[in-house]
């Protein structure tokens, strides 16, 4: 696809992005604690799976897109874009965790919907600017989007004993129910 039709699927992803992760906030209390459903959504209030709301639909969005518009740098732009996203999550939860001593609901909704402008604003900067665009760049970003998949499954079920997966209201990790 040609022209400023690439523009179009990030803004569409942008906002696909941000309603479905709100959304699959709930969805796991919702199936009354499905393994289904602890696939996809946030199965506790940890840092690790409010980093997995915005990865799930970025990764499911990225895939739809790498084939509607197939880019020469969809891959890695979506990949670099998610990989900083996710990373913000953390670094933000623990410094205004840390600054006030205490976890605010409100400013966690706020940074998940900040993580995911910034997600998308470097997925747009690198396609608009044609950056990553080689193969080794796409091959690699293929290799990272399947290793977060693994371990966003992997880790919702078996946390490592690491605060990152610590639920702050119960002390409890991974799945619950």
């Amino acid at each position: 696809m040609r022209g400023r039709n690439w523009q179009k699927w990030e803004f569409i992803g942008l906002l696909v992005t941000i309603a479905a992760g709100n959304l699959l906030h709930f969805v796991y209390d919702w199936t009354g604690g499905s393994p289904v459903a602890a696939v996809f959504s946030a199965v506790n209030e940890s840092v690790w799976e409010h980093m997995k709301l915005l990865a799930v639909p970025w990764i499911l969005w990225t895939v739809v897109q790498a084939i509607a518009v197939g880019r020469g740098n969809v891959l890695s732009a979506r990949t670099a874009g998610l990989l900083s996203g996710i990373a913000a999550i953390p670094v933000l939860y623990y410094t205004y965790t840390g600054a006030l001593g205490r976890n605010v609901s409100l400013v966690n909704i706020v940074i998940f919907q900040a993580s995911v402008l910034l997600a998308y604003g470097v997925s747009f900067s690198l396609q608009k600017r044609r950056r990553l665009t080689g193969l080794a760049w796409q091959a690699g970003a293929v290799l990272v989007l399947l290793i977060l998949t693994v371990l966003f499954l992997r880790w919702t079920f078996a946390p490592p004993p690491l605060p990152l997966f610590v639920d702050p209201a119960t002390g409890l990790a991974g799945r619950m129910k």
